[in-house]
């Protein structure tokens, strides 16, 4: 998957996580940028059909209330780049870091950790215990905690 491809799902789920349409997004990026985005071209960049400048990565992480990290990021094995294709691990971290020493601001590590952590979540192993879990507290009713 290219890079623009890989930004763009991430923009589309994040505005979706959001409740934003398409003309939304448009609008709330054209308060940072001068001009809104119509509703094709909020789509092209969803669909990875354009590169992002600087100023666009800008706008699109405020606009999603989020960060210029989290829009790079993506559960793809390998990210194409012109040269060769790389790995997701050399892909996150290049983003996130200059190299295995350097310690992650705190921003950055808190956004691997929520990644990782949605990745162990939606292993299917656990979504199956969590409704196991459900329909037991609804069969008999929620446990109550004790406090010490």
């Amino acid at each position: 998957m290219r890079v623009e491809e890989a930004i763009g799902r991430q923009i589309a789920r994040l505005r979706e996580a959001r409740r934003m349409s398409l003309a939304e997004l448009g609008e709330a990026v054209g308060r940072y940028l001068g001009k809104p985005w119509s509703r094709q071209a909020v789509h092209q960049a969803e669909r990875g059909g354009r590169a992002f400048t600087a100023t666009e990565l800008t706008a699109l992480a405020l606009a999603l209330d989020t960060s210029i990290p989290a829009l790079f990021l993506t559960d793809e094995e390998r990210i194409d780049l012109p040269g060769r294709e790389i790995s997701s691990e050399e892909y996150r971290g290049v983003l996130l870091h200059a190299d295995k020493d350097t310690p992650l601001d705190g921003v950055e590590e808190l956004i691997v950790a929520l990644h990782d952590i949605g990745e162990v979540l939606s292993r299917p192993a656990l979504v199956r215990l969590a409704k196991i879990g459900r329909v037991a507290e609804q069969g008999t009713g929620p446990r109550e905690r004790h406090l010490p």
